[in-house]
């Protein structure tokens, strides 16, 4: 019998390897006039849909937040159009407490109806779940660097071994787009794309929405109240990091009474937003101990450290144009975000453009921006 030596990838090696496919489910099958339908209804403008679109999730081998395996799902979006070599989009999800609200399963979300928007003007797209959400196990590390980046690089390892199964190809050049948290893991991810990550992948466009890159700033103005859903955001936070990190002993610590006994329950990613948000008070003051709140606005040590990596993911030079999209009028991620992002990328000389979609609130940031992503993305095919 033959034996499997050092540099021999065996079938088994192959089948265990980040971005091999675990499972494939379709959830989704449209003409054209369908994914106009399920736009219209998203309130995103149909007027660029070519293609009607098949849509699976797929369930993939990936990495978690200490490396170890695990398994994580993602939306693999085609367009019915004969096409055998098609551009591919990484759309990487904004904020999501309840794991059922992502593209892979909710068929009403959002991202689902960006996904159907992309591949319907003929790409291939991969939205990951990221870790802890849609059909992955345990719980969401929320805006852990390496853990974006991982999961998002092997689900489009995994879009890239699924869509062979119809003898079809991505293209090397990947389009990367995000919303709100998305808009940060969009920079990550085309900076590890850029350097190299993937040995197939490189960078072809960044497209961020309404990212919150000065991430120490957001979370300061959420402990100050000055943001909407300030106590679910902040808590979302303060949970998923403490899990991460340990940034509190006890509950106690960071939380009032008799809060301290319910939100790490409430943050399991089996809880929808609408019931976080009706368990909470509607202000981090009444939430948070003062103690905690001054450490959120003064950060120091380690934790100041870890937002730092979140405050600086602009902080590079893409080979590619940045076109960054915000609101004047988001009340949740202010618009001073995208101008702490555009700074940093002025200092390294990259080529950039900031566009304002106008006086309108967080969620339809993304969509007055995905008809103006689309139009990106046709220029960085050309």
């Amino acid at each position: 019998m033959a034996t499997a030596t050092a540099g021999t990838t065996t079938a088994a090696t192959a089948a265990a390897a980040p971005g091999s496919v675990v499972s494939v489910t379709l959830v989704a099958d449209l003409d054209a006039k369908e994914v106009a339908a399920r736009l219209e209804q998203a309130g995103i403008d149909a007027a660029q849909v070519r293609y009607g679109v098949r849509a699976h999730r797929v369930v993939y081998r990936t990495r978690g937040v200490n490396g170890g395996p695990t398994t994580a799902s993602e939306l693999v979006a085609t367009p019915k159009n004969g096409e055998r070599a098609l551009r591919v989009v990484s759309w990487l999800h904004g904020t999501t407490v309840y794991r059922g609200d992502v593209a892979s399963v909710n068929e009403q979300s959002t991202d689902r109806a960006a996904a159907l928007l992309f591949a319907s003007t003929g790409r291939a797209v991969s939205a990951p779940d990221y870790l802890g959400l849609g059909e992955g196990p345990g719980t969401h590390p929320y805006g852990h660097p390496q853990a974006t980046v991982t999961a998002s690089v092997d689900a489009l390892r995994a879009a890239r071994a699924f869509v062979r199964r119809d003898h079809r190809s991505l293209d090397r050049r990947v389009l990367v787009g995000g919303f709100s948290q998305g808009g940060p893991a969009t920079m990550m991810v085309g900076r590890a794309l850029q350097q190299g990550t993937d040995p197939y992948f490189r960078l072809g466009a960044l497209a961020p929405i309404a990212g919150p890159f000065d991430l120490s700033g957001f979370e300061a103005a959420a402990a100050d109240d000055e943001i909407v859903r300030s106590s679910l955001y902040l808590a979302y936070f303060a949970t998923a990091w403490d899990r991460m990190y340990g940034l509190y002993d006890t509950p106690g610590q960071a939380f009032r009474a008799p809060y301290d006994e319910m939100v790490e329950s409430l943050f399991d990613g089996d809880h929808k937003a609408s019931e976080i948000a009706a368990a909470l008070p509607a202000t981090s003051e009444k939430l948070f101990t003062p103690e905690f709140l001054d450490r959120i606005r003064k950060p120091t040590g380690k934790l100041r450290q870890r937002l730092k990596a979140l405050d600086t993911t602009c902080d590079w030079r893409p080979d590619v144009p940045v076109r960054l999209y915000h609101a004047s009028g988001d009340k949740d991620v202010a618009f001073a975000n995208a101008l702490h992002c555009q700074r940093q990328l002025t200092a390294e000389g990259a080529d950039h453009r900031l566009t304002d979609v106008g006086d309108v609130d967080h969620n339809e940031t993304v969509r007055k921006a995905l008809p103006l992503v689309v139009r990106q993305f046709d220029a960085a095919a050309r």
